[in-house]
């Protein structure tokens, strides 16, 4: 599939792109593009995108967006770049999806409640990713979607949102707890009740995470959740 291919609502062949479906659709107005290259907006998320068969114009596209000596996050893209980019970073994964649209079952432990994230949050949440380090995240990715919290006597301990929004899909991203607040259920009670909005709203959640992270496959198998390809991240620096 090619960047000039749309993916129709729910189709899950937009999970083979979710960056750039994401930028061709949702979050347009969030990124750059110059032909069939595309990136987000730096304070916004780290992410570019060329198409599977990237030719040379299409790199030296992304190049030209980003800059020279740039880091190119390339999330989960096959495309391989000229011989003059830099490795950086490669890191094996996997993508998990929402089977249906069944509802999840709501936790049965009690918790404190729920509360979407606001841009007044917004350094409470860098200092809690820059603490658990759940995976990147700017000061404006709170804009990619909805973020909900959980606080403890008034310190955001728990957080989790919306990351890309292929046609049909939103990731769940940015799931993370506090070390002091941990085994208390609040990742459950997030995920699924982002889970239930996603799934009121006619979308179903996909999500992505490291292979070598079992403990978080297995919690996110157990609230639902099933495998749907093991994916490669893969980041590089322009020349």
């Amino acid at each position: 599939m090619t960047s000039a291919t749309r993916s129709s609502p729910g189709d899950d062949k937009a999970l083979d792109d979710p960056v750039g479906e994401s930028l061709r659709g949702h979050h347009a107005g969030l990124g750059r593009r110059l032909g069939r290259a595309a990136t987000y907006l730096p304070d916004v998320a780290s992410f570019s995108a060329v198409p599977a068969d990237a030719d040379a114009a299409d790199w030296a596209g992304l190049a030209r967006l980003l800059g020279p000596g740039a880091f190119a996050d390339m999330f989960s893209s096959p495309a391989t770049p000229p011989p003059d980019w830099e490795p950086v970073f490669v890191l094996e994964g996997r993508q998990l999806i929402w089977p249906g649209t069944r509802h999840p079952e709501p936790p049965a432990t009690s918790a404190p409640d729920v509360v979407e994230l606001g841009p007044a949050d917004v350094p409470e949440m860098l200092d809690l990713i820059a603490w658990t380090r759940p995976g990147p995240f700017r000061p404006r990715t709170r804009e990619l979607g909805t973020y909900l919290g959980i606080r403890a006597n008034g310190t955001l301990v728990a957080m989790a949102g919306e990351r890309l929004r292929p046609p049909g899909w939103t990731e769940i991203s940015a799931v993370c707890t506090a070390p002091e607040a941990r085994g208390r259920g609040h990742a459950v009670r997030l995920i699924t009740t982002l889970v239930t909005r996603i799934l009121a709203r006619g979308e179903r959640p996909f999500l992505h995470l490291a292979e070598a992270n079992t403990a978080a496959r297995a919690l996110y198998e157990r609230l639902g959740f099933t495998s749907r390809r093991p994916v490669t991240f893969r980041g590089y620096r322009t020349p």
